[in-house]
Formats: structure tokens, C-alpha cells, sequence
């Protein structure tokens, strides 16, 4: 999936719909509740750094003028940051200008499929919980999340092009042009890369091969990046002796 599109993009039709009606069940990274209260209230007391350190204070000066100059220029006030821990910023910063560039979250697939399987009745589940999830971000290394937060600042001009490539790849169906792709995104950070994709993508491969012992047959939607390159879902799928056959679209 592409957790961000822009209207207009088809995709769920031919060989993606033929699965989906076939199966039982669809599976998420994870199930996002729809009251955005509850969001906030998993996602605030992990947010706030709790020791009272600002963020301010974690960067040095030319990072610091690089930073207030990105909120700047999204008509941000610096303060408004402060009291978050760095992954915080970092997340919303590189979300935030690519609602200017016309992608929409409610245009995501997740959020399609969402309604997709509502509508059919079909049960929804997640292979993390959003607490867990967030829990990823909050207990990264503080070198690890500044680190995170001055490559998205560093590179916040690049954010809607390098989308535009990605979903471009996307929609070919090129997981060897994604892994690039990707990998240019996460040369800065690689250990970002191990947290929020490899281990994950590990985890998620047990998760599906016990699955796979049950009865049912599940539609399971994870974000491109996790499905492209090595140390990809298939890639520990195989280490269980599962064989991912790419279905032509």
C-alpha cells in the first residue's frame, strides 16, 4: 500500500479486487481507530518528552536554524514543537507538505480497504497495535530520532517528488524500483530502517505463517516499503518455507 494518494488513482479493481472478494478477512499493519481522540490520547503522553526537556535543546545551531526555518516555511511557529520528543516533529513534518501537494490520507489504501471491508462485512485486523507502533518511534535512541528528524528537514523538498516517484513505482508494480527508492529515503538513518522495517517485517512473517497453519483465506495490506529490497516480508516468509507469488495486475 501507499498510506497517502491522491484522488483519482485506481488501483482496487481487476486482480487486487478478485483477492479481496475472495478472502475472509483483511489484515493492516494496524487498525486505526476512527475517533481521532483516541488517536491523540494513544499518541500524546508518548509525544511529550515527560522529563521537560525541549526539543529546542537537542539541536545544535545549524540544526536548530534549519528546523525553525522547515516549520517556517509550513507557517509553524517553533514553539509549538517544543515540549515533543524529536520523533514527534519528524513524523509530522514529513506528512505535512504532501497535504499541500494534493495527497490525501482518506485517499490512502488503508483507509479504502477500511471502508471496502466494512462494507462487505468482512472483520478487520491488525498485525500491531497503534500503541506498539508508536511505541517504535518513542524508544528509538535520541541520537536516532534527531537523526530522523534533521534528514526529513533536510530533505523536505524532496518529499513530494520523492512520492511522486514512489507511487509511481507503485502502481508499475516495480518492487526492485521501490527498494531503491527507499533505500536513497533511509541512507541517513539505517538504523530507522532496521526498527521501522526490517525487525517489523521479521515479526509480521511469523505473525502470517501462523496464520497460514489456520483455515481462511486473509487479504493482508502492508505499507510498499516493507514488501521491496532485502529483508522484506518475503524475503522472512521464505526462511519459514512460504513462497510469495506475485499476482499480475
Amino acid at each position: 500500500t501507499v498510506h497517502v494518494l491522491k484522488p483519482g488513482l485506481g488501483w482496487f479493481d481487476e486482480a487486487v479486487k478478485t483477492a479481496f472478494d475472495k478472502s475472509d478477512q483483511l489484515m493492516l499493519e494496524i487498525v486505526m481507530p476512527e475517533d481521532q481522540a483516541e488517536v491523540a490520547k494513544a499518541m500524546m503522553p508518548l509525544a511529550i518528552d515527560q522529563s521537560g526537556k525541549t526539543l529546542s535543546s537537542r539541536l545544535d545551531a545549524d540544526q536548530l536554524k534549519a528546523y525553525q526555518a522547515a516549520l517556517a516555511s509550513l507557517g509553524i511557529a517553533p514553539a509549538q514543537f517544543d515540549m515533543f520528543e524529536p520523533w514527534f516533529p519528524a513524523i509530522t513534518l514529513s506528512v505535512l507538505p504532501l497535504t499541500k501537494l494534493g495527497y490525501d490520507p482518506e485517499q490512502g489504501a488503508e483507509k479504502q480497504l477500511t471502508g471496502f471491508a466494512k462494507k462487505a462485512e468482512k472483520p478487520i485486523a491488525g498485525l500491531e497495535t497503534l500503541t506498539e507502533q508508536l511505541g517504535f518511534l518513542d524508544t528509538l535512541p535520541e541520537t536516532q530520532q534527531v537523526a530522523f528528524l534533521n534528514s526529513v528537514v533536510r530533505d523536505l523538498d524532496k518529499l513530494g517528488p520523492q512520492l511522486d516517484k514512489m507511487v509511481l513505482l507503485w502502481a508499475k508494480g516495480d518492487p526492485d524500483g521501490l527498494a531503491i527508492a527507499m533505500n536513497e529515503s533511509m541512507a541517513a538513518t539505517p538504523e530507522l530502517a532496521k526498527t521501522l522495517l526490517w525487525d517489523r517485517n521479521a515479526r509480521w512473517a511469523d505473525q502470517l505463517k501462523a496464520r497460514m497453519d489456520q483455515p481462511g483465506t486473509v487479504f493482508v495490506a502492508v505499507g510498499a516499503g516493507h514488501l521491496a529490497g532485502e529483508h522484506s516480508v518475503q524475503d522472512y516468509l521464505k526462511a519459514h518455507g512460504l513462497t510469495a507469488k506475485r499476482v499480475q495486475y
